[in-house]
């Protein structure tokens, strides 16, 4: 019998594994080498160091974390040590994309942008950015794409050089920390290139805090008002920079991939790549409840940011989300990074656009064919 350790957050985590031996669900700070002495698979999140100091005296044959990112994971030391990895590439992308609209909409609204009249750099052109150039398309927006690694495999693609990008209207970051060589993105932003940038940008970061210098970002921020950030993740999280926090425009806790859909998809792909490995037929198949208020009513004829603003803003959460992260500013240092994590892991996990029927008043058939491609069901 197998004896698999899984974080306790993983959703479904119990039913995905549970049938294959003896599973301990337990909470990141208690997955520790010694309950990992005489284990065979591991389920983590991000918020588990996964390397040598953890495994080497352990049993484990199988590790999977259930995110895209892998920056928490000592990938060369399971390849050396014959122990099997998975990731789950891909599980939230259209969360984190539906995220960046959502905000997108939200300051298109307080500042007044047309999207039409605007232009969009997409840094990282993988499951997310690709995700993100699509819905850029779809409302309008000029899309400029840099992704270094994917132009070299896919030449005439039409991506830029990363500086020539600059001077878009909306920056968006969707790209993995890399520490050093060829690719490397820590710091990717730091001051000598944020001073390239217009001083009216929108600039979002969704994937991973240290691609931006978040030192060099506030300085940058305090001589350019008129520029708007929207941060989801922050260096040395959850110990993150509160002066900031005051300055950012749209903050949340490392939650734009939160959904429902998102989750299960992870747990899903785990589970089938560890039935593969342990030669198990992957079965399981995640059922989630239906949403209580499908329906929406939205105008159709006040432009197309009206019309985002009213489908994604009631779905997103993003307001009250920003809104528990100003309570940080009451706290203490040890305080704030308690209750940074308590946010991440309570978060009412959303539910992705496609479970959604609109009703536009009057209807508009552009405008319905542009919120199809957000994936909503449109009444007619």
């Amino acid at each position: 019998m197998l004896k698999i350790i899984v974080d306790e957050h993983i959703a479904f985590g119990d039913v995905a594994f549970g049938q294959f031996g003896e599973i301990h669900l337990l909470p990141a700070a208690k997955i520790t080498a010694a309950i990992l002495g005489d284990a065979d698979a591991l389920i983590v999140r991000s918020t588990v160091r996964v390397d040598e100091r953890l495994l080497k005296n352990s049993t484990i044959q199988f590790v999977g974390t259930a995110t895209i990112g892998t920056d928490h994971i000592d990938t060369s030391f399971l390849k050396s040590a014959g122990i099997t990895f998975a990731n789950a590439a891909g599980c939230n992308a259209d969360a984190v994309a539906e995220h960046v609209f959502a905000a997108i909409a939200q300051l298109a609204i307080e500042r007044g942008m047309q999207l039409g009249e605007l232009t969009i750099g997409v840094i990282g052109v993988g499951n997310v950015g690709s995700r993100v150039v699509r819905l850029a398309q779809a409302c309008g927006l000029q899309v400029l794409k840099n992704d270094p690694p994917l132009e070299r495999r896919q030449a005439g693609e039409n991506f830029i050089e990363l500086d020539a990008l600059m001077q878009a209207d909306i920056i968006t970051l969707h790209v993995p920390l890399i520490r050093s060589g060829q690719d490397q993105t820590f710091h990717l932003f730091a001051a000598g290139r944020l001073a390239k940038l217009r001083e009216d940008v929108l600039l979002i970061n969704t994937c991973r805090g240290a691609v931006i210098d978040n030192t060099a970002l506030l300085r940058w921020k305090k001589e350019h008002a008129g520029a708007a950030l929207v941060l989801d993740v922050w260096e040395n999280e959850p110990d993150i920079d509160v002066d900031l926090l005051r300055h950012t425009d749209i903050a949340t806790p490392h939650i734009a991939g939160y959904s429902l859909e998102g989750k299960a998809n992870g747990t899903k792909i785990i589970h089938d790549i560890f039935c593969r490995h342990f030669d198990f037929t992957p079965d399981w198949v995640p059922r989630l409840p239906e949403v209580e208020q499908p329906n929406l009513t939205i105008r159709a004829d006040a432009g197309i940011e009206n019309a985002l603003y009213e489908a994604l803003t009631p779905i997103s959460g993003l307001k009250k989300t920003d809104a528990r992260m100003r309570l940080l500013y009451e706290f203490t240092p040890e305080q704030r990074m308690e209750l940074f994590n308590e946010m991440r892991k309570g978060y009412p996990l959303r539910r992705e656009f496609f479970n959604y029927t609109l009703r536009l008043e009057p209807m508009n058939i552009n405008l319905a064919l542009m919120l199809n491609t957000f994936r909503f069901q449109l009444a007619y």
